[in-house]
């Protein structure tokens, strides 16, 4: 089951009345993990571009449509890649502001998972 976001603010996410202090990533089936964005960062140098390798992460197969929390002020992209990757596994990316991303996320009933950057 998909969990509610009940909210967010700079360097935390609130899901299901539960506070994460780090960036997460919730699966097809609710369940919520810690990002691995040390997949990207050994890469890029940050974890503000996700890489190929963190795509192979993310991905589920199943999933339509993966929503990114791309931060509070929208500053992490997607790779090239990454977006590739995405779009031939039949995966639309939803790239926005964390707090628009958690609208789009409630709001949704298609198979989605999801990323959310909580910082910058």
């Amino acid at each position: 089951m998909k969990p509610v976001i009940n909210d967010t603010h700079f360097g935390s996410i609130n899901i299901a009345h539960h506070q994460y202090d780090h960036d997460v990533f919730i699966g097809l089936d609710g369940v919520i993990q810690k990002r691995k964005k040390k997949l990207s960062k050994d890469i890029y140098g940050t974890c503000h571009i996700v890489s190929l390798e963190e795509a192979h992460s993310l991905f589920q197969d199943g999933a339509t449509k993966l929503i990114i929390g791309n931060g509070q002020e929208g500053r992490l992209s997607i790779s090239e890649e990454a977006q590739s990757f995405f779009n031939a596994k039949g995966c639309v990316v939803e790239l926005m502001a964390t707090p628009e991303a958690i609208a789009a996320w409630n709001h949704t009933t298609e198979l989605v998972i999801g990323m959310f950057h909580v910082t910058c």
